[in-house]
């Protein structure tokens, strides 16, 4: 029992680490291209080598951080390639989830609550990198109401490399929190009025804008 007890400890302190440092990731303060080492974050955070190497290696499986054969971890810089993928992979399964959405009339209460959150980010004085979470709620929200624990893990690890794409277009300023919320509405309205066509319209535009946004600042 005490062994459990010290495995469970440490897996604490493994998701702690990972969440400072996919905050980090997400605010800017660890720009893309940044290497990290467990050297480093093992004497940043005052923990111990394996301690740093199991966050670094969830984060890498996350997509959150990359590393070559042989070498150290560093923030994924997006290329234009990078987030026509990102974009293309997203688009093309969630615009399927909003017409089974909308053919349901299926407005999950978690996606309204992210709703309501991203409003008041809106308000004069929010911040607008901390959208970022409250938006990747909303839309798993909305694919995790099919039921499909499959569909879901496929989407979670597309948006997990979505996040800091996602941030990105914040940090640009590319995107008005207003504008986005009021683009969530419109899929909200159109699954609740039980119009397929409509919500998948409007999932597109939602998606194809930040991308096109962020894109031509890429290029």
């Amino acid at each position: 029992m005490r062994a459990v007890g010290r495995r469970l400890q440490a897996t604490s302190l493994v998701d702690a680490l990972v969440g400072e440092l996919r905050e980090r990731m997400l605010d800017g303060r660890l720009a893309g291209g940044t290497v990290l080492t467990e050297t480093e974050v093992a004497g940043e955070y005052e923990v111990a080598r394996p301690t740093a190497k199991a966050a670094i290696e969830r984060l890498v499986s996350e997509g959150l951080l990359r590393r070559g054969t042989h070498k150290s971890a560093r923030v994924p810089v997006f290329d234009a390639a990078d987030v026509a993928d990102l974009y293309f992979s997203r688009t093309l399964l969630e615009r399927q989830v909003m017409r089974e959405l909308a053919q349901q009339r299926l407005v999950p209460p978690a996606a309204l609550e992210a709703q309501a959150e991203i409003r008041t980010l809106g308000e004069p004085g929010g911040s607008s990198t901390a959208i970022v979470e409250p938006d990747v709620r909303f839309h798993r929200s909305l694919v995790d109401a099919l039921g499909s624990p499959r569909l879901s893990r496929v989407h979670s690890s597309i948006m997990a490399e979505m996040r800091l794409c996602m941030a990105q277009v914040q940090a640009y300023e590319l995107l008005r929190i207003t504008e986005i919320a009021d683009e969530h509405q419109a899929v909200l309205d159109a699954i609740a009025d039980g119009a397929p066509d409509r919500a998948d319209e409007a999932l597109a535009f939602h998606l194809t804008r930040a991308r096109h946004q962020l894109l031509a600042k890429l290029t």
